[in-house]
């Protein structure tokens, strides 16, 4: 069972990457702030008396499952009433960027100078918005793979589906996000 402290650490350290990916399933920051928050909530409530090193892929089937229910609940709504400022894209300029937060290259912060500063975070954002781009599965996948650094076993599991289609869609995410970035000049 994890203790009350083990619990809140965690809910800290997961905040701030699962508003991220769920700010790039629904494209929408309040709903994305909402889903987390609920997310929260019911792995707190419900789940709590899990061994700590369950709670990461609990979080991530409850923070998926959230998020197919906030699209479900779209679809009903919109197919009653049609809303056109549904429709309008949302800001880009939260007050949090996971991508803008990162150590520099030589793992130093603060040791890079400005030209450096606006270049690296010119290329994060080329990153952020092909990352945004991809279908939602191939998404999911990437950023459970390489950003909260799941194994294909563990991915497979808060995806609900096999290790083979999270190796697909891991490759698919991975091919389309280097092309896209070389199309652009980037090459990492």
């Amino acid at each position: 069972m994890a203790t009350e402290q083990e619990l809140t650490s965690f809910l800290r350290g997961i905040e701030k990457r699962a508003f991220k990916r769920t700010s790039f399933a629904v494209r929408d920051e309040d709903a994305a702030l909402d889903i987390v928050q609920d997310a929260m909530i019911r792995l707190a409530e419900r789940y709590a008396d899990r061994p700590a090193e369950e709670l990461p892929l609990v979080f991530q089937r409850i923070l998926s499952n959230a998020t197919m229910d906030w699209f479900r609940r779209q679809k009903v709504r919109n197919a009653v009433i049609s809303n056109l400022s549904d429709f309008e894209g949302s800001s880009e300029d939260g007050d949090f960027d996971l991508l803008e937060s990162l150590e520099s290259a030589d793992g130093a912060l603060g040791a890079e100078s400005a030209a450096d500063t606006v270049g690296r975070a010119q290329i994060l954002q080329a990153i952020e918005v092909e990352v945004a781009a991809l279908p939602n599965r191939q998404r999911e996948a990437f950023l459970l793979r390489y950003w909260e650094e799941f194994d294909v076993a563990e991915t497979a599991e808060a995806m609900g589906c096999s290790e083979g289609s999270v190796k697909t869609h891991c490759s698919r995410a991975v091919h389309a996000l280097a092309k896209a970035l070389k199309s652009k000049g980037i090459t990492l």
